[in-house]
């Protein structure tokens, strides 16, 4: 195991790590992406794994799409993203603290994240903007994520991607 890896969760906040803790392990997606009209733009398979991280404290994953078995050995410009998130409990705001980091698209977003019921939901605002993502439709062996938009302060949402992912 790499240092940066821990075999289970912190103790410190138990109920609180299983809300991203339920899905230490390894997924298998079909992501969709949609135009702004929601017509279906794409769709890819890919890849999602997650553990407990930093002395169990914190909730790691890397996401791969496409998946490693589709994507090119030697491309200069690779396709999708490979992409990683840090995620933290912080006692202080009670939420998570996340921050994705994709490197094949220049990108880093940090979020806010909660339970609300079921779900799991980072939000963040920006520019007029909210996005949030949405770990829903939660069971065992799969779940749903979307990343949703919206422009008018949550008045409309708009789907960008759909992801459903099968423990593998």
């Amino acid at each position: 195991m790499l240092t940066l890896e821990a075999g289970a969760p912190n103790s410190s906040y138990p109920d609180e790590m299983e809300q991203f803790g339920r899905f230490v392990g390894n997924w298998d997606l079909v992501v969709t992406w949609y135009t702004p009209n929601g017509a279906i733009e794409r769709q890819q398979p890919g890849e999602w794994e997650f553990a407990y991280a930093l002395e169990g404290r914190a909730v790691i994953d890397v996401w791969i799409v496409p998946c490693r078995a589709k994507r090119p050995a030697d491309s200069a410009e690779p396709p999708g993203e490979y992409g990683m998130s840090v995620r933290f409990y912080d006692p202080q705001i009670e939420a998570w603290r996340s921050t994705w980091h994709g490197p094949v698209n220049r990108v880093v977003i940090p979020f806010i994240a909660r339970q609300v019921g079921d779900d799991m939901v980072l939000e963040r605002a920006e520019g007029g903007e909210t996005t949030r993502w949405i770990f829903t439709e939660i069971t065992p062996n799969s779940f749903r994520w979307m990343n949703i938009i919206s422009s008018d302060a949550g008045r409309s949402w708009t789907l960008r991607q759909d992801m459903r992912a099968v423990r593998r």
